[in-house]
């Protein structure tokens, strides 16, 4: 049984999400977040597998919200699903620690597979480009460079401050800054 925590501003996409996941064997919805604030409350009392997370969040963007959940839980698994999961994201949400990073356009069964793969350690994310990696290097300093690095070859972060010679809290300030530089803006289309 995987439990999922739901992490969205929209109502219909809670709702919907959740209508689908009960119906899904194995999958449970144990809550729902509008904030990402609520969202690491709901993530400490309700000890999610997965958390299936937007990228626009009313309070900060999920990207931060995921860095200060694996930042406080480590083990905690994180699924970006947002609208603008283009190759854009790719390499924020690699560095912000998320296990995976999808299209809200995608099916359902895709969904259901991804979540599946994430609870069991297995990350689900776009192939990264050369071109995208130099585009996120040109973003970040001189010292946070070595740091990406690590996070794109899987290096746990305690292991990083220890190859550095810095504390752990270091590396989550260093980690945090990296998400807020590469953060990914978007435009939404106005109403006429």
């Amino acid at each position: 049984m995987i439990r999922v925590l739901l992490v969205d501003d929209h109502p219909s996409v809670r709702a919907g999400l959740h209508a689908v996941l009960r119906l899904e064997p194995g999958l449970v919805p144990v809550g729902e977040a509008v904030t990402a604030e609520e969202a690491l409350e709901a993530a400490r009392s309700l000890q999610p597998d997965v958390v299936v997370a937007d990228y626009h969040l009313p309070d900060e963007d999920g990207l931060v919200m995921c860095s200060r959940l694996k930042a406080a839980a480590p083990g905690r698994r994180v699924l970006i699903f947002s609208a603008y999961a283009n190759s854009g994201l790719v390499v924020p949400a690699l560095v912000a620690g998320a296990d995976g990073l999808l299209d809200k356009g995608v099916p359902a069964d895709e969904l259901f597979e991804a979540i599946r793969l994430i609870a069991g350690g297995h990350p689900v994310f776009p192939r990264i480009t050369p071109a995208q990696l130099h585009a996120a290097a040109q973003r970040l300093s001189d010292d946070q460079i070595p740091v990406l690095g690590m996070l794109l070859d899987g290096v746990e972060r305690d292991e990083i401050a220890a190859t550095l010679g810095i504390e752990p809290a270091d590396v989550e300030e260093r980690v945090l800054a990296m998400v807020q530089r590469l953060q990914v803006r978007t435009t939404f289309p106005t109403l006429s």
